[in-house]
Parts: structure tokens; sequence; C-alpha cells
């Protein structure tokens, strides 16, 4: 999995590209802990890339949400595709994240 990193203005957008499962969930955790560590507390994972999403890559977007509300910062989903969105609907993620179509209107809501 790759993880495309982009600022506007105090919002960091994370994109999504490949598999989000047990071999690459680290990776995700490891670096939303140091963007939490540089202050940062307004997110947007746009998964548009995200071809796939585990149980274990679930466990690491739960665990940003929790950092996020323990910082009292905000974090947002955008562009999923219908398989990943099919596995938020199944696992009843869909209600636990904001999810929104389009990137201007994830950041809109978080800004």
């Amino acid at each position: 999995m790759n993880i495309n990193e982009s600022i506007q203005g105090d919002i960091v957008l994370l994109s999504l590209n490949g598999r989000l499962d047990a071999n690459t969930s680290a990776s995700l955790e490891a670096a939303f802990a140091k963007l939490v560590e540089q202050g940062k507390g307004k997110f947007v994972f746009d998964l548009q890339g995200l071809e796939y999403v585990s149980s274990a890559g679930l466990r690491s977007l739960l665990s940003a949400a929790k950092m996020i509300k323990v910082i009292q910062g905000k974090l947002a989903l955008v562009r999923m595709n219908e398989n990943v969105k099919e596995v938020f609907d199944m696992s009843g993620f869909s209600s636990i994240f904001s999810i929104y179509e389009k990137e201007a209107d994830a950041i809109h809501a978080i800004s």
C-alpha cells in the first residue's frame, strides 16, 4: 500500500492506494501517529485508490478515529469504492465515520 500525503491549509489529506490489510496497516498507523505527534489534528483519508480493506485495516482506521477523539481533532473519509464501502457497511463502520463522495465536501465538513 502507498500513502500519499498533501496539506491543504490545516488539513492533512492522506491518499491510500492498494490494500489495507495485516501487512500494511502498521505503516498507516505509524504515518498517522507521526502526523498527530507533529500537531496535526484534521485529516481526510482519500480511499479512491484503496482496492481492499481487511479487518486489520479496519482496526487501523478505528485506531485513527480513537486518536482523533482523544486530541479533539476531526477525521473524514472520502471517495470510497464499492468493495470498500460494502466492507464498511457490513462491519458497521459506516456509522462510525463521516464518509463523503467529494473531497471538497469532506474538507468543508472538517474545516
